[in-house]
């Protein structure tokens, strides 16, 4: 086994974390910011109205850019470390933005890459489990090559996380940069919009709704459910460690949507029951990450229930009907 990594290192450094503002990535900041880090966060606002960093505001140790990676990294700074979790993510985002997703995912990575070889920082790509498409293999491993339609409608996502991988590794290779993968299994709590798109926002508006909450297809399709504070430690880890990856962060406690909408109906404490609608073109049919190699390298596991998980989530939907 090697040894457990070290945070310590992260105290005093400076991480410019790109998609500060989004859901993931303004927990990552705040994860960042306790452990001692100086943070510069750059967003484009596409998907945020920068409220998830409005608690941030008035601090010595970040700083916010609004800004478009596509166009490059206004920062000139030293930096140790890039994260790199710029990009639409819900299906919603990116289907509306299918150019902006594709350029971010390679004109954006190209120049997160470049701004981290010239500053000799460790960069951090969010990759997703999109990469996997709608898979063959079960549970997925790293090694699996996938199973994406390349011109589907759900491919301006997948392609660009697949192409920000090759580039990475490209940059890593021809240029030494020091990087980490990392393929990020569904996650949630705190900090989803309502009308993010996603499986748990919509239930939760449904319920609190009483309406009927929509099931796509007839339900049997499964996702692995990660509560977003397990998600941003196996970040900061795999930030915080010399892991190249690819390595899969999620939870490998398989749900159906059928079971997820009665965990839902029974947080809220409301059950309107479920209403069927088409299946979207090339949505997954099943979905659980093999965390073999986060177990091993990082020394990292989910530690939140979907109960416990749920729970918190309802606390934040409640507050922002």
């Amino acid at each position: 086994m090697p040894p457990p990594i070290t945070l310590d290192h992260l105290e005093g450094s400076t991480v410019v974390v790109l998609g500060a503002a989004g859901f993931i990535g303004s927990h990552l900041t705040d994860r960042l910011l306790g452990l001692g880090a100086n943070v510069a966060g750059i967003d484009n606002l596409s998907t945020s109205d920068g409220s998830n960093l409005a608690h941030l505001e008035g601090r010595d140790d970040f700083r916010f850019v609004e800004a478009d990676i596509i166009s490059g990294i206004p920062y000139e700074g030293d930096a140790d470390f890039v994260a790199h979790l710029a990009s639409p993510a819900s299906p919603p985002d990116y289907l509306r933005e299918p150019l902006l997703t594709l350029r971010t995912g390679s004109a954006g990575t190209d120049n997160a890459l470049g701004f981290a070889e010239t500053k000799g920082a460790r960069l951090l790509l969010a990759s997703t489990s999109e990469v996997y498409g709608d898979p063959e293999v079960h549970p997925q491993t790293e090694d699996y090559w996938g199973r994406v339609n390349p011109i589907g409608p759900r491919s301006v996502y997948d392609e660009a996380k697949r192409y920000a991988e090759a580039i990475t590794m490209a940059f890593h290779r021809t240029y030494g940069v020091d990087v980490g993968i990392a393929r990020i299994f569904n996650t949630y709590g705190p900090r989803m919009r309502v009308a993010d798109g996603r499986a748990i926002p919509n239930f939760f508006a449904a319920a609190y709704s009483d309406s009927p909450l929509p099931i796509y297809g007839d339900g049997s399709q499964t996702r692995s459910l990660c509560f977003v504070s397990d998600m941003v430690e196996g970040l900061t880890l795999l930030l915080a460690s010399d892991l190249v990856g690819p390595v899969n962060l999620g939870d490998t406690r398989e749900v159906t949507m059928l079971e997820l909408a009665q965990a839902v109906q029974d947080t809220v404490d409301t059950h309107p029951g479920v209403e069927y609608r088409t299946l979207p073109v090339d949505d997954p049919t099943r979905r659980r990450p093999d965390t073999s190699l986060a177990r091993e390298a990082l020394g990292w596991k989910p530690t939140v229930d979907l109960a416990s998980g749920l729970a918190a989530t309802k606390e934040w939907f409640e507050v922002t009907q």
